[in-house]
């Protein structure tokens, strides 16, 4: 087993407080993804997990035992960084059996342990050669091997693939799926990057200023969203936010006045809202479609597109001059920058926020 439980863990560097009190639970074979912005604490926390950080307060237990001041070779983790950090002078074997001997384990061990996850990795035909020999992927191979011969109770991922161009970012996205599927093991992965926690993550965590804001499914938080902060962070591109008045609230259902004057109603059972109150209304580019001049909801004139080949991006303002992002298919033919157009919505997938962006 390789549970985790983080309670009420902050870190803090003199008067800055960079965690504000985590608390979170991680089961065992979990591949848990910590997603944020930049500054975020979501690297501290995975360092501070390690023993790498110190904890200025709060508990981090592992299978029962409190592991918050023991030392980071006592913890039976195993990190792999951003920087591949290979010893450029030994060979793939090496470097992935090097700690294995620095513990005193047998060489007929160790080469059972180095030959298993390079099988695994498919770094067989790879092991007599340097670094240098090596692509980027090829490397962050070795150093995931070179964690995986530990066969450690917890993986930690800190961003392992920022240095890796696009092509080998999609491909090692694959091979950590497989790689994890495989070892059924817990796996705590770091990035910034939301199609990345959207494709590895059985659970995410979002971080914002120190804290979580959410935990779910990729899924679970895409869908229902607990505030703003998350709704304009999962999802590319992120949310359309339109400013709103509550017009009236009757037979579970609420119409809306946006900024434009369009007006917009939405299924609500149960809402507990009254008129006049000030909402924002969340679209995501996917649930907003293109339409003529007056045969839509909001009147918009297009800014400019992005014309990515299966896909279009357009960006548009209204005519309240609120900005808004539509997703159309790549043969979809998109109108030149000043066309006028207007804009429709399906109201069963708008998300609705108070004057505190927290969901309604």
């Amino acid at each position: 087993m390789s549970d985790l439980t983080i309670k009420s863990l902050r870190k803090s560097y003199d008067a800055l407080e960079i965690l504000k009190g985590i608390d979170l639970e991680i089961k065992d074979k979990e591949f848990v993804v910590f997603v944020g912005p930049s500054g975020c604490g979501k690297s501290t926390l995975l360092r501070t997990i390690a023993g790498l950080e110190t904890a200025t307060s709060g508990n981090i237990i592992m299978d029962e035992n409190d592991i918050t001041d023991a030392q980071p070779a006592k913890r039976d983790l195993a990190m792999v960084f951003q920087s591949y950090a290979l010893y450029p002078h030994m060979s793939v074997r090496e470097n992935m059996s090097f700690a294995l001997k620095l513990a005193g384990i047998g060489k007929a061990e160790i080469d059972k342990k180095v030959e298993d996850a390079a099988a695994i990795l498919k770094l067989d035909p790879l092991l007599d050669r340097k670094p240098k020999a090596l692509s980027g992927g090829q490397r962050q191979r070795v150093a995931i091997g070179r964690a995986i011969v530990r066969k450690p109770k917890i993986f930690l991922f800190d961003e392992p693939l920022s240095n890796l161009d696009a092509a080998l970012r999609v491909n090692m996205r694959l091979e950590l799926s497989r790689l994890h599927q495989e070892l059924q093991a817990t796996m705590l992965y770091v990035t910034h990057d939301q199609v990345e926690a959207m494709t590895l993550a059985d659970k995410v965590v979002i971080l914002n200023d120190g804290r979580i804001e959410q935990v779910g499914s990729p899924l679970e938080l895409y869908e229902r969203p607990n505030n703003m902060f998350v709704a304009g962070f999962m999802g590319m591109p992120k949310m359309n936010f339109l400013d709103a008045v509550v017009l009236t609230v009757a037979n579970d259902k609420v119409t809306l006045q946006l900024l434009s004057g369009s007006l917009i109603s939405l299924a609500r059972s149960g809402l507990k809202v009254t008129e006049g109150t000030v909402l924002t209304v969340g679209i995501r580019p996917e649930h907003t479609v293109l339409s003529k001049v007056d045969s839509g909801l909001i009147p918009a004139r297009i800014e400019i597109s992005e014309q990515l080949g299966s896909e279009s991006f357009v960006y548009v303002k209204t005519s309240a001059n609120e900005t808004m992002t539509v997703r159309v298919d790549g043969e979809h033919p998109v109108q030149s920058s000043g066309t006028n157009i207007s804009l429709s919505v399906d109201s069963n997938k708008c998300h609705l926020f108070d004057g505190n962006g927290i969901a309604i």
